[in-house]
């Protein structure tokens, strides 16, 4: 009979034990401690063309777990090659660098507790922690004390910026509609202007928003790609003349197309 004991692979199968998680953890950390070392090295564009991995990486997930040695030399030699390197201080596109080497140690805390906090009770010290912190957040860009816990406000962090802008226009169209009755989405009006970001629209789209009342007004450099009050105010004065309902207004400080 076979002593599945004796297989290397199967033991392999088990979770690290304190001693090996150490271990393979300062292995990590050392690679990507040599990989922010290096970084100016790289290309920031990557530069592969489409489809370059599947020729690089089995068609089946392997049966048994490969050692982190392995794993390590896969990332060096197949995935950094196809990694346009947002960190690097020669990236210049889109927005710049999100992250630093002190947030990685605080997400690799983050993941170790891993708690999931829906609730209070689920973790209070995470739910506490998100209020208070947002509130500091708050305060530093000087939001007036009804947008804080402290006042009647309060802040949630989102996965992305995308999800804040649908949150935040759900939480919007529902108030409006709790006053102006059920029926009366396909009248609610949303502006933002010719540099807001595409999540807009896309939130719109998923809240119910009729396609033609989602108002991108227009911008010029006059004004710096600003939103312009007069214009803003003539949009808000032809809707109502119209029989909508203006409720939603996203500002943009800074954009993808205009800096």
């Amino acid at each position: 009979m076979e002593n599945c004991g004796d297989l290397p692979e199967r033991r392999g199968l088990r979770p690290f034990d304190a001693e090996e998680f150490r271990e393979n953890a300062h292995r990590v950390v050392d690679f990507i401690a040599d990989y922010y070392r290096d970084i100016e090295k790289f290309p920031v564009r990557s530069q592969v063309q489409p489809g370059y991995l599947q020729s690089l990486l089995p068609d089946n997930a392997p049966e048994y777990p490969e050692t982190l040695e392995s794993v390590l030399n896969d990332i060096q030699n197949k995935i950094i090659r196809g990694i346009t390197h947002w960190q690097s201080p020669n990236f210049f596109a889109f927005y710049p660098s999100n992250s630093s080497t002190a947030g990685l140690l605080g997400e690799m805390l983050s993941g170790g507790f891993n708690v999931i906090g829906f609730s209070w009770i689920t973790s209070p010290a995470a739910t506490e922690l998100e209020a208070i912190v947002l509130d500091w957040l708050g305060k530093i860009i000087n939001l007036p004390e009804a947008f804080l816990l402290s006042g009647k406000g309060g802040g949630v962090i989102q996965g992305t910026a995308s999800e804040a802008i649908l949150v935040a226009l759900l939480a919007a169209r529902d108030k409006a509609l709790k006053a102006m009755g059920m029926g009366s989405l396909e009248r609610l009006v949303v502006y933002g202007s010719d540099q807001t970001h595409s999540s807009l629209e896309k939130a719109c789209m998923i809240a119910g928003i009729q396609k033609t009342n989602f108002k991108a007004l227009p911008t010029n450099s006059s004004m710096n790609y600003a939103l312009s009050p007069e214009v803003l105010k003539k949009a808000i004065s032809d809707d109502l003349s119209a029989g909508l309902r203006p409720f939603f207004l996203c500002a943009t400080v800074g954009a993808t197309c205009g800096g």
